[in-house]
């Protein structure tokens, strides 16, 4: 998996650790110690951590090559690698633009490209992406974020129906904000925080890592072999309204 190493990543590593997954972590550097493959080892579980940033398309090959020598196969790859630069769309930069596309897109592509070659020829396995109900929503001050989220959505529909009758199941998990190191620096202003749970239309609160990890190993798992080109929302009613 992508952006293993902290925030919704660790989560969702641990999550399919738990759920008797060998995980292969995907690190933009595989020298820092975020703890997180001790703790798949401490479960059992086999951890790998791998060299990956995917803004760097020379990274995605070596890296998917040293997961296939570790185990084997590949059965699942969760794309959760992204950056969200917040600009107005007036002021954003050039290389904002650059770097967001490159990530989001291009990166998201790229990674499962390489491993949807291995699924093929395994004629079996499971992407799942992680989108944003930025994808469906407009917000402020991310028009590029939420871009990229959009087309991360209808990658998903794409490659679904390209490669479902390989054996290939593609889908996607659009979460709203959660308590992750990521978005707490915004979400610590009362203001923000307060205009958020409000929107969250339904629940009226923030979401937890482990109410978008337990998504994806559903649909990791055999119980979700029939869904395939979904973007499911975890949004706690945010698009509902």
């Amino acid at each position: 998996m992508t952006g293993a190493g902290r925030g919704l990543g660790r989560a969702i590593a641990l999550a399919l650790a738990a759920s008797g997954a060998d995980v292969a972590l995907g690190l933009r550097d595989v020298n820092s110690d975020s703890g997180v493959a001790a703790e798949i080892e401490a479960m059992g579980r086999r951890a790998v951590p791998v060299q990956l940033d995917i803004g760097q398309a020379d990274q995605i090959g070596p890296a998917v090559e040293a997961a296939v020598e570790a185990f084997g196969r590949i059965d699942v790859l969760v794309n959760n690698a992204g950056i969200a630069p917040r600009n107005p769309a007036e002021s954003v930069t050039e290389s904002d633009l650059d770097a967001t596309l490159n990530v989001n897109v291009k990166g998201t592509f790229l990674v499962s490209q390489a491993v949807g070659r291995v699924m093929i020829r395994q004629e079996h396995g499971r992407i799942v992406n992680v989108g944003s109900q930025a994808g469906s929503v407009a917000l402020p001050g991310e028009s590029v974020y939420c871009m990229t989220k959009a087309a991360v959505s209808h990658l998903t529909k794409c490659l679904a129906v390209e490669w479902g009758s390989r054996g290939i199941t593609v889908n996607a998990v659009a979460p709203t904000f959660i308590r992750t190191p990521g978005t707490g620096p915004a979400l610590s202003h009362p203001e923000f925080r307060a205009d958020v749970i409000e929107r969250i239309a339904a629940l009226h609160r923030i979401g937890e890592p482990v109410e978008v990890s337990g998504v994806v190993v559903f649909l990791a798992s055999p119980a979700a072999s029939l869904i395939t080109g979904e973007t499911i929302m975890i949004d706690g009613g945010w698009t509902a309204r």
